[in-house]
């Protein structure tokens, strides 16, 4: 082995070794944070929610496939995320925990970026990644704002800094009351690359917030 192929070796153990067990991550993060606190909602009409028949989860749409034999990227920072069913296409900037625990966000000025979460791993890894972004702003909708209106079938688009663009399906899109968040059943690894994209949803009330979060649900299907 180089020397060089022994440093980024060595680089990307340590790197693990910095990364909090998901049970850790979990917990932290069913603290009162559950994800995004600075959604406005201050809107005539509210961001889409899921639909019931895209809700669940734990089954996929009859007939859908996911991306068997696709194996698992090595660690690459992410550049951009593309949905193409809602139109998202944003640049990326790594996120991690705030001084109180919660999860970051991407500055809220910026309606048009997306965070992704440094705790867990990057979108195409083994394991479970973690993308969060603005549901709204004071200035009107923000990038995930239309989340709540995927279906089981669409894709998620991550381009990597090294090149590859990791193309994920989405099995399933649920709400979750920021109380109530299954840190366990979301951000679990499940043995494959998978991907959640999260932002603030459920109701809305001006001493609160909004009082849930969007989930998308996402397998590794395709490398481009």
């Amino acid at each position: 082995m180089s020397a060089s192929e022994l440093a980024e070796v060595e680089e990307e153990e340590e790197r693990r070794k910095k990364r909090a067990p998901w049970g850790v991550i979990a917990l932290v993060l069913l603290t009162g944070l559950a994800l995004i606190r600075n959604g406005s909602g201050e809107f005539d009409v509210g961001p889409p929610q899921p639909a019931s028949a895209a809700a669940d989860s734990s089954t996929t749409a009859p007939g859908t496939t996911f991306g068997k034999g696709v194996a698992p990227l090595p660690y690459a920072l992410p550049d951009r995320v593309r949905i193409p069913a809602i139109q998202v296409d944003a640049p990326m900037m790594p996120v991690g925990l705030d001084a109180a625990g919660w999860v970051d966000a991407p500055p809220p000025e910026d309606p048009n970026l997306a965070g992704w979460f440094t705790g867990a791993v990057s979108p195409g890894e083994k394991g479970t990644a973690v993308v969060v972004g603005h549901v709204d702003n004071s200035r009107g909708p923000a990038v995930f704002y239309g989340l709540g209106a995927l279906k089981q079938g669409n894709h998620v688009e991550v381009a990597r800094k090294d090149g590859k663009t990791a193309v994920f399906e989405i099995y399933g899109i649920e709400v979750f009351e920021k109380n109530n968040f299954p840190g366990d059943r979301v951000y679990a690894s499940k043995g494959s690359p998978e991907l959640r994209v999260i932002t603030c949803g459920g109701g809305f009330s001006k001493q609160n917030g909004y009082d849930g979060n969007v989930v998308a649900f996402a397998r590794l299907v395709e490398v481009r």
